[in-house]
């Protein structure tokens, strides 16, 4: 059975039903104390590249173009495939990011891509 994937800010109180908790941005949230993040795992091959980050900026009239663009290097993203090979045991796995913006965010992607596999 796939684990179940949700997504959640870093800045958000950890839960015990957020069950495995990764973070899946390059960088470190700002401000964010080990201790408080409560991560299981900081996944930063599954965030977008640094080029395809910097491009995007968090514009949210190049959302559409920026989810096309992930979506491109996740398919060809052997750490995905590693990923949830490692995880196919979990019964949930919460996808911890640090943008302001919710709806906007590569984790949602992420999320929706991983479902998929």
């Amino acid at each position: 059975m796939k684990p179940t994937i949700r997504i959640k800010r870093a800045y958000e109180k950890p839960l015990r039903k957020d069950g495995y908790r990764v973070l899946v941005d390059r960088l470190w949230p700002r401000g964010l104390a080990k201790e408080a993040a409560a991560l299981d795992e900081w996944a930063k091959e599954l965030a977008p590249s640094v080029q395809l980050r910097k491009w995007y900026g968090h514009d949210p009239y190049l959302w559409t173009e920026f989810q096309k663009q992930y979506r491109y290097e996740l398919k060809r993203n052997k750490a995905v495939e590693a990923f949830m090979e490692a995880h196919e045991d979990k019964k949930v796995i919460t996808l911890v990011y640090g943008a302001k913006d919710t709806e906007h965010t590569h984790a949602l992607v992420l999320q929706q891509y991983l479902e998929e596999q």
